[in-house]
């Protein structure tokens, strides 16, 4: 046990520096401390390491043992099997004791390699702790000079974009506020310098940057107004097809991006149709340069360059290009050239502050409004197309709704409008002469009235009598009650010319629409415009078919009939021009139409036509007329070309029914007339110098057939009697002669009852006097002509000359 502390203490270096008592009295406390200590006795061991009086310690340990030893042996005496079982217990101490020597020992030998590098690194601490000490106090110098440093660098980097009011700011706050702080390093001597420099060149640049600006808004200037009307077309619900196909939008290239500044439309917006058009353009190099040159003290001299520019590029903007007259498009790209400037100048004039003023934009606009309005004026008056007039309108419109929503005066352009107005209806007016005569559809050249037949329509099923009633108002019970096929009264060409007249209408309303008329107004204004197509344009049409040679008397028949349902269905052409324009009750124009008098006046004349040409036919059926007026005996039978007159007329007549009674009377008796007439002159013809009585027998078989086509009733309606008056006067003549009844008719001579009031004593004479001839001829032929013959020429020359007595002295009837 002695031996094995004596190792311990000799494994432990003792370095006490302590002498004498005291020496003996720390040996003491760190003994006891050992001995009693419940803490590990490894703080014990470093301090007797440390310290340098060994030796004391070592006297006192061994003194300390010896005492131990002792104190044992008195135990182990006293309990010797104790002692028996404590030396077991220490020699298995023992060992534990010597293996802890051994960690010990490697442990102080580890602690003292590790300690080696611990040593090194804190030499290198030192050194840098004197580098970091140099660098705080270079930091601190950088940090000075560092917020100049990067304004100047932030200043390049804003140069180099061209990002020139942001640099003139930078550089602006980098002379005033950055460099008086470190004005003692020779670095900021340099960039003092420079600022001058860098000033002058930020102007330059940004004047490069303006022009480029003004020569790119220019070309795109046209852009801006197609979306600007695009964008008040949408507002305004103005129809779609106004708007063709337009101008496209510049493409985005990457040499027009907003780095460059040569395209003043940015990319940062996307393709939006609710924008305006002007959010799309990059306006900041206007705002650059302003801003620059505001604060070099420079704006007026800007605010002169910039005006000075855009006068001459407004001359250039208000200039057609071409003629416009033959194409929309050039019209719009009119239009568009000159929206977008002014949009563009009204844009500038609200986002800065007297760049552009009020009164400056305004005297620009009135210089330019006069050019504009005579431009399309004499452009105009070129247009003979209605439906590019039309075009030509809506785009005028737009054009000053538009112009109008940023607050420009529009007024003159607004008058032409008016005069337009005048100019499209003369263009409908000759457009609707052709369409009258031409109608479009499968056959482009398919006439209306020309390729008309001039017959009944005749419809096989109730879809195509739905589709004629659909097209013209035509009503009528008895038709509705007939079985398919039913035979309409008109022709093809009612339906079609009462189509066109509200084509007609539409078109007329079509061009006053966006005008900001009122509906009295729009109206009066299309009742006006439908009265001149009818009086003017249809009546002219209907005249120039009624007197066309080449028209029938069936054909001129159903003309008269289409113009009387043409009549009937045009009075429905006021409720319709009312309601297509909204017009109702005290606004509704006092004037109507007058449809009425014209189809009237043309029914009139259609009549007329048909007289004419009725009696016309009978001419020609009376120019085949060969009578033989010397006749011994008549034939016995009429004439042939008299039962063709008849077969003729009976024909005509029942192509009639659909007439007005009193027409077809008219057209009857006329015809009739004309026919009695035509037969007394073949009496009376100064050609014909010699009669007999058996030719007057036989022209009387001829006024017996149409005596008795008279009294057939050909048209209904006469009153009994009437038509046979028309061939009375001849019977009487003729019976006068074929009776020889001259005593009657010399004694009852101008008196109201007279068998033969209608024979007139000229008509009478003249033919006495051929029959007198006849007889003269007969009689020089025959020398030896009985009794009778000389007694029938004295009563002939009795009778002539009484006759002569009653014209010579007495009045005349008949």
């Amino acid at each position: 046990m002695v031996d094995h502390w004596k190792k311990v203490t000799l494994a432990i270096p003792f370095t006490g520096s302590l002498k004498g008592d005291a020496a003996e009295s720390q040996a003491e406390n760190l003994v006891q401390e050992i001995e009693t200590s419940e803490e590990p006795v490894a703080p014990t061991l470093r301090a007797i390491q440390d310290g340098k009086d060994h030796e004391c310690f070592m006297e006192h340990l061994k003194t300390r043992i010896q005492e131990h030893d002792r104190d044992i042996e008195r135990m182990c005496n006293f309990h010797y099997q104790g002692f028996v079982d404590s030396i077991g217990q220490l020699l298995k101490v023992r060992a534990i004791a010597e293996k802890l020597k051994e960690e010990i020992l490697n442990t102080n030998r580890a602690l003292q390699r590790s300690g080696l590098p611990v040593i090194q690194q804190a030499e290198e601490l030192e050194k840098t702790r004197k580098m970091h000490r140099n660098i705080v106090a270079t930091v601190e110098h950088l940090q000075l000079c560092l917020p100049v440093l990067q304004m100047y660098c932030k200043l390049n980097e804003q140069m180099e974009a061209k990002r020139y009011y942001t640099a003139l700011k930078t550089l602006e706050q980098l002379e005033h506020t950055q460099l008086p702080r470190v004005t003692r390093y020779r670095f900021c001597e340099n960039m003092a310098k420079n600022i001058p420099k860098l000033r002058d060149s930020i102007m330059e640049a940004s004047m490069s940057d303006l022009k480029d600006f003004l020569e790119s808004i220019r070309k795109h200037s046209d852009w801006i107004g197609e979306e600007a009307m695009k964008q008040v077309q949408k507002r305004s619900n103005m129809e779609d097809n106004i708007f063709g196909k337009g101008i496209v939008a510049p493409k985005k290239e990457s040499s027009l991006v907003e780095a460059d500044n040569t395209n003043p439309f940015s990319d940062e917006i996307e393709e939006d149709e609710e924008i305006s058009p002007l959010d799309k353009v990059d306006f900041s190099p206007v705002y650059r340069c302003l801003h620059i040159y505001s604060v070099l003290g420079m704006r007026e001299t800007f605010e002169g360059y910039y005006r000075k520019q855009r006068g001459k590029q407004s001359k250039l903007a208000i200039q057609p290009h071409g003629h416009m007259y033959e194409k929309l498009e050039h019209y719009k790209k009119y239009f568009y050239q000159i929206l977008g400037f002014f949009v563009v100048e009204d844009h500038i004039l609200n986002t800065t502050e007297g760049l552009v003023t009020r009164q400056y934009l305004n005297d620009l606009w009135n210089t330019a409004l006069s050019k504009i309005a005579a431009t399309l004026r004499n452009n105009s008056a070129y247009c003979t197309d209605a439906t590019l007039l039309l075009q030509i309108k809506d785009q005028i419109v737009l054009f000053t709704h538009t112009l109008s929503s940023y607050g420009f005066n529009t007024a003159p352009i607004v008058e032409l409008l008016l005069d337009l107005k005048d100019q499209y209806n003369e263009i409908l007016m000759n457009t609707w002469v052709q369409v009258f005569r031409y109608i479009t559809s499968s056959d482009p050249k398919c006439e209306i009235f020309e390729n008309d037949n001039y017959t009944a329509i005749i419809v096989e099923t109730s879809h195509d009598y739905n589709e004629i009633t659909r097209t013209i108002p035509f009503l009528s019970e008895d038709i509705e009650k007939q079985p398919y096929p039913k035979r309409l009264p008109f022709s093809e060409f009612v339906p079609k010319v009462y189509k066109q007249i509200k084509e007609f209408i539409y078109a007329c309303h079509k061009f006053s629409q966006d005008l900001h008329l009122t509906q009295t107004e729009r109206d009066d204004m299309i009742r006006k415009s439908t009265n001149i197509l009818l009086t003017r344009t249809l009546s002219g049409c209907l005249t120039a078919l009624i007197r066309k040679q080449s028209l029938g008397l069936v054909e001129l028949v159903q003309v008269t009939v289409n113009t009387i349902h043409l009549e009937h269905a045009c009075t429905h052409l006021e409720s319709f021009i009312s309601n297509i324009t909204g017009t109702t009750g005290d606004n509704i124009h006092a004037a109507g139409l007058q449809s009425t008098n014209i189809f009237r006046d043309a029914r009139s004349e259609a009549e007329l036509e048909i007289y004419k040409r009725l009696n016309a036919k009978v001419d020609q059926f009376l120019e085949l007329a060969s009578y033989d007026w010397t006749l011994d005996e008549p034939k016995g039978h009429a004439s042939g070309y008299i039962m063709d007159i008849i077969r003729f007329l009976e024909g005509s007549f029942k192509a009639f029914v659909h007439l007005p009674g009193k027409v077809a009377q008219t057209a009857c008796l006329s015809a009739c007339k004309h026919l009695s007439e035509a037969l007394m002159e073949f009496l009376l013809d100064s050609n014909i110098r010699l009669m007999t009585m058996g030719a007057i027998q036989q022209f009387s078989f001829d006024i017996i057939q149409c005596e008795l086509f008279a009294n057939s009733e050909p048209v209904p309606g006469f009153r009994e009697g009437a038509l046979q008056m028309t061939f009375v006067q001849l019977r009487q003549l003729l019976d006068l002669f074929m009776v020889w009844d001259w005593s009657t008719y010399l004694a009852d001579y101008n008196q109201p009852t007279s068998k033969y009031s209608r024979v007139n004593p000229h008509t009478a004479i003249t033919i006495l006097e051929k029959m007198r001839d006849s007889e003269k001829k007969k009689s020089n032929l025959f020398a030896n002509f009985k009794k009778t013959d000389r007694d029938r020429k004295k009563l002939m020359d009795l009778v002539l000359k009484q006759l002569r007595a009653l014209v010579n002295n007495g009045p005349i009837r008949g």
